[in-house]
Parts: C-alpha cells; structure tokens; sequence
C-alpha cells in the first residue's frame, strides 16, 4: 500500500462548524495566528554572545537585587546594625559577600567544563540522570521545578518592590497592594508566552543592558563621587531597624549562627547560574566556546556588581529590615536614592535605576517560562510527567507547561502575601541540590570517558559539587524551620509523582500490547436510537442506525406523558418498521431512566455490543445554537464511563438555502 502526500495548505483550514468556527476566531484574537510545525526550527535564531548575554545570564545577574538584601536582613534583625557592633556589621557583610563571590568563581568554572562536555545542553537532570541515574536524575528535576516556580515568584515580587517607593508610581499604592499587582504581572507574562513570547535579543537585551550600566554608574559615583564633589543624600538611607533590643552579648554568642545564616540567605545570588549550559544549542559556532565566554563574563559581572553593591551598603551603613509584613525600601532602592537622590537634577538616575531593576526582574521571571515548560516536557517525553506537556500549542509554545507555572507561581506569591523576605528562606536549596548533583555527575562523567587531561577536569567538577553540597547543608540547616523543610518534602512528594506517573505509563503500554489481545467472542450489534422528535435530523440517525444492524430500537425519555403519546403516533407513521420504547421519567430526570434501561438489554442481550446513537442538529449560526439546549451532550457524559456502550454522535447540518 502506497501513503500519497497531500500537499500542507499555506493557511490554516477553516472549521465549517459554526460553533468551532467562533472557537477558532476566538483563539486567534487571544493567541495571534498559529504557527505551522516547520516553522518551530526556522523562528529559532541563533544568538551573538552580546545578545545571549541578557537571554540566558538576566536570572543571575538580576538577583543582586534580593540576594545582598537578604543577607541584610539577617544582619540586621540580629542587631549588629547598632553602633557598637557596627564593625561587625561590616565585617560579616564584605566576609559573606567574598565567601559568595568565591562560590561563584567555583560554580562558575564547574559548568564550563559542563559546557564543553554536554555541547547539546547539559541540564542537572540530563548530567544527572546520565551519570548517577534516574532517581538522582528526578531529584535534580524536581528541585530545579521548585527553583523555576519561585524564581518567577521572587522576581516578581522583587521586581515590583524595587519600584514601589518611585514618586512617580505612588499612585498605585504598590505597598499596600502587593499582591494583587504580583498576580497581575505574572498573568501577563503567562499571556505574553502563550502568544508565543519568543527570547527576542532586543525584548531582553535592553533592560538588562540598562541594569548593568546603572549598577556600575551607582558603584563608580559611590566610590569615587566624593573625589569630585557629588553630593550624597544620606535621607534616603535607612539606617534604622524599628523596635530592635538585641545586645552585644546576644550577638557575640551566637556570631557564627548569624554568620552561617547570612550566607545561607546570601546564596540565592547564584540562582540562574547553570542557565547558560542549559541552552548551548542556542549560540552561533562554535556554541559550546561562546556560551562559555558567555558564562564568564556573566560571573564577572554579577560578582563586581554583588561586591560594589556590599561595600556600598557597608559604606552608607544600609539597613534593610521587615517586620509585621512591613518592609524598609530595598537595598537598590536607598543605595540608588542615596547617590543619586529622589528629587533634584540627578533624580532621572534614580528613575532609570529603579525602573531597569524592576524590567530585568520581570526578565528573569520569562527565563523560567522558557525553562520550566521545556524541563516538564522533557520528563513528560521520558514518562515521568503527564504526556500533556509535550504538546505544542498554536504558537509552537508548551501551552500546558506555561499554564503550570502560571498558576503555581502565582499561587506561592499569596501564600507568601507578596513578600521577597518570605520568598528567600524556600529558594536557594533546590538550586544547590541541583548543582550539586549536576557537578557530581560531571565527576562521574570524568571517570567514565577518561578523556585528555580528565583528572584536572574531574578535580574541578569535585570541587564545585563539594562546595555546592556544603552549601546544600548549610541552607538545610540554617534555613530548615523557615521553610527549606517544605521544599525538601515537596522534592519528595514530586519525586514519588514522577514513579507513579512512571508506573502507571509502563503499566498501560504492557495491558495496551498486541500480544495481549484475546479476540472477543462472535457478537451481535443491538443499536438505540435516543429520540427527541421526529424530524429530519433524526431520520438520518435512523438511517444510520440500520446500516450498522438489523436490531435497532428507538428510545426517548418521556417527562410529559402527553407529548409521550403524540411521539408515538408520529412515530408509527414515519418509522412504522421500528420498534419505540418510551421511558418514563416522573422525576424529570434525563440520565437515571436511560441508564437502567441499558442495564436491562445488556441483561437480556449478555452477548450483543450496544451502541446509542444520539441525534443532534447544528445551526447556521454560532448564536442561533444558544437558544437549543444541549440534551445530546448531557448524555454523552453520562455515558462516558460504560464500559458496555459505544456513542455514535450523529450531526445533521440546517441549510436555509
């Protein structure tokens, strides 16, 4: 037998349906036009290293907005802010912040080697899973879900606090409506990827951009403004936490909890860091060297921008607290309000500064729109997650993914009632489980292949999984009661997921398979025709009815007992060769009295297939079928489940002309 290719048509076909019609308008309003499948390669530019800089590295470089902030917020609540403990103040924040930027380093040169090793894109699960197996590679998995979910959380709620106190959006009232405006942001966002939002390097590159000139202008005019006269505005610095009574002796007691704390909040500045290894198929030749100058340069610049923004802290002494569901401005905010002030000549810098912050938030949350679908319908490709992800919607966009992330995103930004500070404690452990199962793997991958040089490639890998896994227990510990605890038990609730999910697919190809096909035994076809009327529409089901048996039966359901009989005397003069059963239904029920007649005649007939033909008639317009009632699919529901009947839908098209 020979397949004849039948040409695609240049534009999508039509639905004759007219309520499939206002459907298919409907979508193309909302979604745009829908893109062909040839078309999911060709819309994917390679990207310049200039370009791929702001689409894969805004994740990393946008967290010195929370990341420095977060380690304020432990020093601070801890009292070291006071005078007399001011010299630890300084000292633990720039010992943190070195300690990070060593991290870092270590990371940083980690996935290099993965770069280079896994030139199609080595993610933590697929290094993972390579190297240590499926059930390390799931973890990895499940941890970097939970990282995606609350990546788009905290930028988000990050983005918008770094704006909330801009005079020129008081208006809104940000503060006191967080939540709300979280939502809505991410609603667009959502939106926006279901178009089919594409990392357009223009779209990306100009926030991030802009970030990272003004994060060095305010570096540079903080350290060096005072040599040329610039005037700071130390008023809109917040140098003091309300209500703190903590002691020097409080403090020195307990100054390596503090200490380990402080880092453990710190480490959320490395979130995003393996993102450029995960999208090396993305790079123009040769990939795997530029997304590796890429890598580097993106350390470089979230390392010299963390570090200015500390010592500029240390030097303004900023303080950040938050208390009662208050909070001061964030860090960005009063560093940026201090050297460029809020009024006056320079106030523009401020603006700008403010507004980049907030944009290469909103930035980093769409990276994870980009990942987390693409993740899902990987695991879902391998079976560990509903086979719905790997669809692909009108836009060449994993619909079922973005709507996921959406909704869980936008669901942990009111449990956390729109707080960054809440947000913290839940996020840096399931990016270092993933890097430290990433890097464990590429050691694994090391021994494995045994390639040039692979020892100085092991020992690196090594060192960044050790550092990673000290990291892993020092947030675990330091963070557990604030809530790491609940990410480790959804790791474990996602992981046992993934097995079901795994199970019950393996389970289904093995009951689906041929050589478990018993033929059933010689059956007859008993057809029921369900009968509302006599008319056109249902002649035509008849008609149909009889060319798949012999034994066909009419039935309707009758409410009125009066308009019962006149449907048999039409009956018997349209269809005089047919039997009609009338069921009675005193409780105007449409389901129960069609129900048990079918247990009766599968009763009666144990070896006959049933099949129920419901007749239904389609209007001329999408508007004339709201004045029908929908009776035919009220009973194909109904019907579903039976595992002894088959529905047969017939359709009868009006024409007016």
């Amino acid at each position: 037998m020979s397949i004849k290719e039948i040409p695609s048509p240049d534009e999508e076909p039509q639905a004759q349906d007219p309520g499939l019609a206002l459907s298919q308008k409907v979508r193309r309003v909302i979604f745009g036009k829908p893109l062909a499948s040839e078309n999911s390669e060709s819309n994917d530019t390679l990207l310049r290293k200039l370009i791929a800089l702001p689409v894969f590295c805004s994740d990393a470089i946008s967290s010195v907005a929370y990341g420095n902030q977060a380690i304020l917020l432990v020093l601070c609540s801890s009292g070291l802010w006071l005078g007399g403990l001011s010299h630890l103040y300084s000292q633990y924040l720039m010992t943190i912040s070195w300690l990070i930027l060593g991290l870092l380093v270590i990371v940083a040169a980690s996935y290099w080697q993965t770069i280079y090793a896994y030139p199609n894109g080595g993610g933590s699960y697929i290094v993972s899973r390579q190297n240590l197996g499926t059930n390390f590679g799931l973890v990895a998995a499940a941890a970097l879900l939970i990282d995606y979910v609350l990546t788009v959380s905290v930028s988000v709620a990050s983005g918008l606090q770094n704006v909330q106190d801009v005079p020129f959006l008081h208006f809104l009232h940000l503060r006191h409506h967080m939540v709300f405006y979280c939502v809505v942001v991410i609603i667009l966002v959502t939106f926006a990827n279901l178009r089919g939002l594409r990392e357009s390097g223009t779209l990306f590159a100009v926030p991030v951009y802009t970030f990272i000139v003004m994060c060095y202008f305010l570096v540079l005019i903080g350290i060096f403004g005072p040599h040329f006269g610039w005037q700071f505005h130390p008023e809109f610095a917040n140098q003091i936490v309300p209500g703190s009574d903590a002691t020097a002796k409080t403090v020195e007691a307990f100054s390596m909890v503090v200490l380990l704390r402080a880092f453990a909040n710190g480490c959320s500045a490395m979130t995003g860091t393996e993102a450029v290894s995960n999208g090396i198929p993305a790079f123009r030749e040769p990939k795997s060297a530029n997304a590796a100058i890429t890598l580097v340069v993106m350390a470089a610049i979230l390392g010299s921008v963390f570090m200015g923004v500390s010592w500029l802290a240390v030097h303004f002494h900023i303080v950040y607290w938050e208390q009662n569901g208050l909070t001061s401005p964030s860090v960005i905010d009063q560093l940026s309000g201090t050297v460029f002030g809020k009024t006056g000549p320079w106030s523009w810098a401020y603006n700008l500064t403010q507004s980049a912050t907030a944009m290469i938030l909103i930035v980093a949350a769409q990276t994870s729109f980009a990942g987390f679908p693409r993740l899902a319908s990987i695991l879902a490709r391998d079976g560990f997650m509903p086979r719905q992800l790997t669809n692909l919607g009108d836009k060449l966009a994993f619909n079922n993914g973005i709507l996921v992330l959406g909704v869980f995103s936008a669901a942990v930004i009111v449990f956390a009632k729109g707080s960054v500070d809440k947000l913290i404690p839940f996020f840096a452990i399931g990016v270092f489980v993933a890097f430290t199962l990433s890097q464990t793997g590429m050691v694994h991958h090391w021994f494995k292949l045994k390639t040039p040089r692979w020892q100085g490639k092991a020992m690196i890998n090594g060192i960044g999984a050790l550092a990673c896994f000290v990291v892993v227990i020092d947030i675990a510990a330091e963070k557990f009661f604030d809530g790491a605890w609940f990410v480790i038990v959804v790791v474990c609730v996602l992981l046992y997921m993934f097995k079901r999910i795994a199970w019950h697919y393996k389970r289904i190809a093995e009951l689906l398979s041929p050589d478990n096909y018993k033929p059933d035994q010689p059956m007859q076809n008993t057809v029921l025709v369900l009968i509302h009327g006599v008319h056109a529409g249902t002649l035509t089901a008849i008609d149909y009815a009889r060319s798949l048996s012999k034994d066909c039966v009419g039935v309707s359901i009758a409410v009125d007992p009066e308009q019962a009989q006149k449907l048999r005397t039409i009956w018997d003069h349209y269809v005089p060769d047919m039997e009609l059963v009338i069921l009675d239904s005193p409780f105007r029920s449409l389901v129960m009295p069609l129900v048990r007649y079918l247990d009766q005649v599968h009763a009666e007939k144990p070896h006959s297939r049933i099949t129920v033909v419901i007749t239904e008639f389609v209007t001329i317009s999408w508007w004339q079928g709201l004045l029908h009632g929908n009776t035919g699919l009220i009973l194909k529901l109904a019907l579903l489940n039976r595992r002894d009947v088959i529905v047969a839908n017939v359709r009868y098209w009006l024409n007016e002309g």
